[in-house]
């Protein structure tokens, strides 16, 4: 199982590269909520999204020879991101497996940092078959977007980074909120948390007919989404808990919120609003479970993280739209 000495080793390891994000607090927001709200700002990390943190720790701790044969991996966006700068900066490839809806702005994005991408049907076929086939065919190595201990370690760097804010700031944290689609940062920071604040609560958070974590921690095993569904939130449109993610998840986890995609508008806007920050819709369910009240926060500090910011303009003003 993840520790947190893995954690502060992948810390360690990723000086120089990563970036450590502000951890934000506007207190007229505190008193109008009542309560401390602190956002880690992921938004503004290295390829816009906290993913680089793991994707560069595993390519990293590759061998030359591994390398040498690239890495492969599937992802809707910020994990592409994530492995395609980490490959570059390491001398290696990276070839990207994605779903054949991603926002245009994520595959160019990719392509831009001298990924190749392979796209696949979300609803007809299985990313885990699609990568498979390819590692078998070119030797590449596999990195999961959450599925291996080295990413797990990586992005629970940023809950470190969080834990060590919140110190800085006499902050003593109740609960954070995580964005969760795969369950890796979810998983990473429940780890953290367990060790380092034991007192502090993790809730993984997730939008409507998305809510596979939810729903396997209530039922005990993985369940998965239903195929054929969409939410606005593109980053954690995830078909299914991983077995590694959800072994820690279930023993760690206080429990899974859920938000409505009106929900995401809201507080995409309340960011940019009130924090200054330009948000892509997943990375912002935990500050919306906030504000829909799906959790209390009254007398209490509470923090989320902003997992990213990868958005095209146009995108975001459509989405946050002149009104809601």
């Amino acid at each position: 199982m993840l520790t947190l000495a893995q954690v502060k080793a992948a810390a360690e390891g990723l000086k120089g590269v990563v970036s450590r994000t502000p951890l934000l607090e506007n207190k007229d927001v505190n008193k109008r909520l009542g309560g401390r709200l602190l956002l880690k700002a992921e938004c503004a990390q290295r390829t816009g999204a906290f993913k680089i943190r793991g994707a560069y720790w595993r390519i990293l701790n590759m061998s030359e020879a591994e390398r040498a044969c690239g890495a492969v991996t599937y992802s809707s966006g910020n994990h592409a991101l994530g492995v395609a700068r980490a490959a570059q900066l390491l001398g290696s490839t990276a070839l990207i497996v994605m779903p054949s809806d991603v926002p245009k702005a994520k595959m160019d994005a990719t392509r831009a940092l001298g990924a190749e991408i392979v796209t696949f049907d979300r609803d007809t076929e299985s990313s885990d078959d699609v990568v498979e086939r390819i590692r078998q065919e070119t030797g590449r190595l596999i990195v999961p977007p959450s599925a291996h201990h080295l990413v797990l370690a990586g992005a629970g760097t940023a809950a470190l980074e969080l834990f060590e804010q919140s110190q800085e700031m006499k902050a003593e944290l109740d609960a954070v909120l995580i964005p969760c689609g795969g369950g890796g940062l979810t998983a990473a920071t429940a780890v953290v948390m367990s060790e380092a604040s034991p007192k502090t609560q993790v809730y993984a958070v997730e939008p409507e007919l998305f809510d596979d974590t939810r729903k396997s921690l209530i039922e005990g095993k993985p369940v998965p989404n239903p195929k054929g569904l969409r939410t606005i939130c593109d980053a954690i449109m995830t078909p299914i808990p991983n077995e590694l993610t959800f072994s820690i998840n279930k023993e760690l986890l206080a429990g899974g919120l859920i938000v409505s995609d009106q929900h995401v508008r809201a507080a995409m806007r309340f960011a940019f609003e009130h924090y200054k920050i330009v948000t892509e819709p997943g990375a912002v369910v935990g500050l919306a479970a906030v504000l829909s009240g799906q959790i209390d926060i009254i007398g209490k500090t509470i923090a989320t993280v902003i997992t990213g910011g990868n958005i095209d303009a146009s995108r975001f003003c459509a989405i946050i739209g002149p009104e809601l």
